[in-house]
């Protein structure tokens, strides 16, 4: 069945405290969904944010990020006062997400509610319940605080190695700010919980992204050091990234810790089951990131300077998959494989079943080796606009060789009085891809200054979109909604 949706993330949805949250702007936006007849929301992942800001390095994989918890509906339930939020400075710049403003002032009105708090039964039974990382994830957090912001592996010997009676004596020192973090992730997953259950009965489906990697300081690796590639003193050996290409000379160095496949294979593959059935608790649909990095890894040795020294290693391959469809058979998933993806790869995705991604712009890219040309695409498959990644498509038409343009021009019949951008994404609903998303900021026909992320860079501009206030309209919905009507996809 054809079906299409919207992807726009949490945080760039207009909200009076400096970042989109799952309430009040959420719901209004899962009814904008509907009314415009779409059957998924697509957004980046709901982990904590870490350093760079990017949902993509996170301090957990199993946590929910603070910084989208509600604060009206704390109100609502007397734990924060309109006063106190309203005093607090939330972004010196209208329409850009400030995370200097958000990492400075929200945990202090967070710890107000928390200090009104009383727990009860229900939030007795969260703990109990989400154990298994919660409280590794919990004291971990107390921990960076405590040292500053530190990685893991300059704390104490004790608390790298993961001491039994360290460990003890530090979670009986910081038991409040343990009970912080843990009312935290309570509240954040009570309303996250509310939201997608608002959701799914509207018809709509949340399709969310799962990370291949997590970052070397983050909660999951020092909980878990064996199941990576790290040296006595929790050092990463080996480091991921992806090897040059005509996009980059010099590849791209991501930095992250690899895994021990051999050792997760031993385990069954258990930490990323558990992975992925925290992930079904968050999402409906799990766009795995990256997912040529099953197939073949690109390994590079740490402390290089780029990505070039790496080499290709062999990753789980069809074992992996097997082991999750297995654990997991109600989980929907989306491969992305986009990249260098080769026979093996493609080989890999057909055989989980899973669909693959078609990016429009890459179609008319003539650095790109690929064939993203609509025509060849297979039934089983999403159809993108772009993704967080890419260049918003106005954009794109304003910055692609002319010769690309004019291929895209040709190939797509492209005219200016339906407009190039709206022409573009009559192509990718058109498609026979059974789902086609199309980014927010392309139905706004938005250009440079909405693009949510600039591979490879540390930049201001990186992860802060937001849409404006009002940006939804009957006119837009309506527009929307003819669309999916016209190419069978309501």
């Amino acid at each position: 069945m054809r079906k299409s949706g919207i992807l726009m993330h949490i945080t760039s949805l207009p909200n009076p405290y400096g970042i989109g949250s799952v309430g009040k702007c959420a719901y209004e936006f899962v009814d904008f969904l509907s009314k415009a007849g779409q059957s998924y929301w697509q957004i980046l992942p709901l982990s904590p944010t870490g350093y760079g800001d990017s949902p993509y390095q996170s301090f957990s994989t199993f946590a929910g990020n603070h910084y989208l918890i509600d604060l009206d509906m704390l109100i609502a339930e007397g734990l924060l006062k309109q006063e106190e939020a309203d005093a607090v400075c939330w972004c010196r710049e209208e329409g850009r997400v400030d995370y200097g403003c958000l990492y400075s002032n929200r945990s202090k009105l967070l710890r107000l509610a928390y200090g009104r708090f009383t727990p009860d039964e229900a939030f007795e039974k969260f703990v109990s319940d989400n154990a298994d990382w919660l409280e590794d994830y919990a004291l971990f957090m107390s921990l960076k605080e405590a040292f500053h912001g530190c990685a893991w592996q300059s704390w104490t010997e004790g608390l790298v190695m993961r001491d039994p009676q360290v460990l003890a004596r530090y979670r009986k020192e910081f038991a409040d700010s343990i009970g912080f973090h843990s009312f935290l992730q309570y509240t954040f997953f009570r309303q996250w919980t509310a939201l997608r259950s608002y959701a799914n009965g509207q018809g709509i489906r949340i399709i969310g992204d799962v990370p291949i990697y997590v970052p070397l300081d983050s909660a999951d690796v020092w909980s878990n050091p064996q199941l990576f590639q790290l040296d006595g003193s929790g050092r990463p050996k080996m480091v991921a990234g992806c090897p040059p290409d005509s996009f980059s000379a010099d590849g791209q160095l991501w930095g992250n810790p690899l895994y021990d496949w051999d050792r997760m294979k031993e385990t069954g593959f258990a930490w990323w089951i558990r992975r992925l059935a925290a992930a079904s608790r968050m999402y409906d649909v799990v766009r795995l990131d990256h997912f040529r990095g099953f197939e073949s890894y690109w390994a590079i040795p740490a402390g290089d300077n780029n990505a070039a020294g790496g080499s290709w290693q062999p990753g789980p391959g069809l074992d992996f998959i097997r082991a999750v469809q297995a654990a997991l058979p109600d989980l929907d998933f989306i491969a992305e494989d986009l990249g260098y993806v080769t026979s093996e790869v493609r080989q890999l995705q057909e055989d989980s079943g899973y669909p693959g991604m078609k990016v429009m712009q890459f179609a008319f890219d003539s650095r790109e080796t690929a064939d993203y040309l609509p025509h060849t695409y297979p039934v089983n498959s999403v159809c993108y606009s772009g993704t967080h990644d890419n260049l918003t498509l106005a954009q794109w038409f304003e910055e692609a060789s002319a010769e690309d343009v004019a291929m895209a021009r040709s190939y797509l019949g492209l005219n200016e009085e339906e407009g190039l951008v709206r022409g573009m994404i009559r192509a990718c609903m058109g498609s026979v891809s059974r789902l086609c998303v199309i980014q927010m900021q392309d139905y706004l026909e938005l250009g440079a200054c909405a693009r949510m992320n600039f591979p490879g860079t540390l930049s201001a501009d990186n992860w802060t979109w937001r849409a404006p206030k009002g940006f939804i309209t009957e006119e837009l919905t309506k527009r929307i909604f003819d669309t999916t009507q016209r190419y069978g996809r309501l």
